[in-house]
C-alpha cells in the first residue's frame, strides 16, 4: 500500500513538473516573441518582413495543382516559370504529360491557351479579378505566389499582436500608393490580415478582402517552405477563395526550384484556334 501511494506520488509530482515545464516554456517564448514589440513596434516586423522577401530574377519550378470546389476536382501538373517584377509563366498538364493549358501573365495583360478547347484568350486583369474575387495586378499576383508583401502598398495603418505564437499583422484601410496608381484607377481599400513566423519573418498565412464587399474573400496558408540560396521560398501553398456561398480551394506544390538560371516564356497561338471575347 505504502509503496503504491510513493508510486502514485511520484507520477502525480512528474506530471506536475512537466506541466509547469511546459507552461513557463510557453511563457518564456510569448514572452521572447513580445519583445520587439514592445521596444520597436509594428515598424520592427515590417522592416523585418521585407528584409525576408525572396529576390531573384528567373525563377523555375515543376509544379502539382489541385483544383477543388463544391461540384469538381481537378488535379494537374505543370511548369512555372517567373522573371521577376516581368512575367509568370505556367504549363499544365494532366497525368499523361501533354499540355493542356498554357497561361502567362505580364505586367499589363494575361494571355490564356487552352489546347482542349483550341481557344485562346488575350486581356487584362478582369479574368483573375473575377476568379478571385477582388481587384488585384501582376505585383499582387507574384507575391502572392512568392509569399512576399504586397509592394507599392501603403504600410501605416498596420497593427502589431501575437496570435498563436506568430506575428500578426493586421489593417482594415490599406490603399496602393498614390505614385503607382494608373490614371483611370480607383484605389480599393483592403481589409488585410498576414501571420508572420517569429524565427524567419517570412509570411505563414494570409486574410484578404475589399472593405466594401464581405461575400468575397482570399485566404491563404504557405503550408510549407524550402531554403534556397538564402531565401524561404514556399513549397506549399493553399488558396481558399469564397464568394457569395461558392468556395474554391487551390492547392500549389512546388519541386525541384531553381532560380537565377536563365528562362524562356514561349507562347504562340496556333492558326486554327479562335479568340474568345
Amino acid at each position: 500500500m505504502n509503496n503504491q501511494f510513493v508510486w502514485i506520488t511520484g507520477r502525480v509530482f512528474l506530471y506536475g513538473f512537466v506541466l509547469v515545464f511546459f507552461l513557463s516554456s510557453c511563457v518564456s517564448k510569448r514572452k521572447l516573441i513580445k519583445q520587439p514589440l514592445k521596444e520597436y513596434g509594428e515598424e520592427f516586423l515590417i522592416e523585418k518582413m521585407q528584409e525576408s522577401e525572396t529576390r531573384f530574377e528567373y525563377f523555375a519550378a515543376r509544379c502539382n495543382i489541385s483544383l477543388k470546389s463544391d461540384k469538381a476536382q481537378t488535379e494537374l501538373k505543370g511548369q512555372i516559370r517567373m522573371r521577376y517584377d516581368s512575367v509568370i509563366w505556367i504549363s499544365l498538364s494532366p497525368a499523361l504529360g501533354i499540355e493542356v493549358a498554357r497561361l502567362m501573365i505580364s505586367t499589363d495583360s494575361i494571355r490564356f491557351l487552352n489546347r482542349l478547347e483550341k481557344n485562346y484568350f488575350e486581356g487584362d486583369y478582369a479574368l483573375i479579378t473575377g476568379f478571385l474575387g477582388t481587384s488585384i495586378d501582376f505585383n499582387m499576383v507574384q507575391a502572392l505566389i512568392l509569399g512576399n508583401d504586397f509592394a507599392y502598398y501603403e504600410n501605416n495603418t498596420f497593427r502589431a499582436s501575437i496570435d498563436n505564437e506568430q506575428y500578426r499583422l493586421s489593417t482594415t484601410g490599406r490603399q496602393k500608393l498614390k505614385k503607382h496608381l494608373k490614371q483611370s484607377e480607383t484605389p480599393d481599400i483592403l481589409v488585410q490580415s498576414l501571420w508572420l513566423s517569429p524565427e524567419n519573418y517570412r509570411i505563414k498565412k494570409i486574410h484578404l478582402k475589399e472593405f466594401s464587399d464581405e461575400n468575397q474573400r482570399l485566404h491563404i496558408d504557405y503550408l510549407e517552405h524550402e531554403q534556397i540560396s538564402g531565401y524561404y521560398f514556399p513549397s506549399k501553398i493553399h488558396m481558399e477563395v469564397i464568394k457569395q456561398n461558392n468556395r474554391f480551394d487551390l492547392v500549389i506544390e512546388l519541386n525541384a526550384i531553381e532560380i537565377n538560371k536563365s528562362q524562356t516564356f514561349p507562347f504562340k497561338v496556333p492558326e486554327r484556334f479562335h479568340k474568345l471575347q
